[in-house]
């Protein structure tokens, strides 16, 4: 994805934490943080914190979706998921990527990935790869001061 794309349809895949998030859902009223990740991921695991306190942070000013991407065959483990997400205290609704279908849509090389979309679905910000947590905290805020 690019700069100013809009935010794809997140699809009927399986969903953890929701009965499903369709686009049309979340534009509109606050600004969305999309976030890919996998259990396989060492700095995905070390990420997620920083993800939930963000979430908390700015409950009611930002949608936040997760969306699990599998690495390998090992990380369709639907059960191991679900303790990952349990065990990471993951309560944003979260895709099951097992097909990897928005994973292509949003054609990322590594994880964890971030996408910032604004609250009309543009896109304002993508990152992926370990690090980077204060650069993805100050472009959110940039973006929540543009939609306020």
């Amino acid at each position: 994805m690019r700069l100013r794309d809009h935010m794809p349809e997140l699809g009927e895949s399986m969903w953890i934490n929701s009965s499903g998030v369709r686009r049309e859902d979340i534009i509109g009223e606050i600004p969305t943080l999309i976030y890919f990740w996998s259990i396989s991921c060492g700095s995905c695991k070390k990420s997620i914190p920083s993800i939930n306190q963000i979430r908390d942070e700015l409950k009611g000013k930002l949608n936040v979706i997760s969306v699990h991407t599998p690495l390998s065959e090992s990380d369709n483990d639907l059960s191991k998921i679900r303790s990952a997400v349990v065990e990471k205290n993951i309560t944003d609704p979260v895709l099951v990527d097992m097909d990897e279908r928005l994973s292509d849509s949003f054609n990322f090389r590594y994880v964890p990935a971030y996408y910032v979309f604004d609250k009309a679905g543009m896109l304002r910000h993508a990152q992926s790869g370990s690090g980077g947590i204060a650069l993805l905290h100050r472009r959110l805020e940039r973006v929540l001061k543009e939609n306020s």
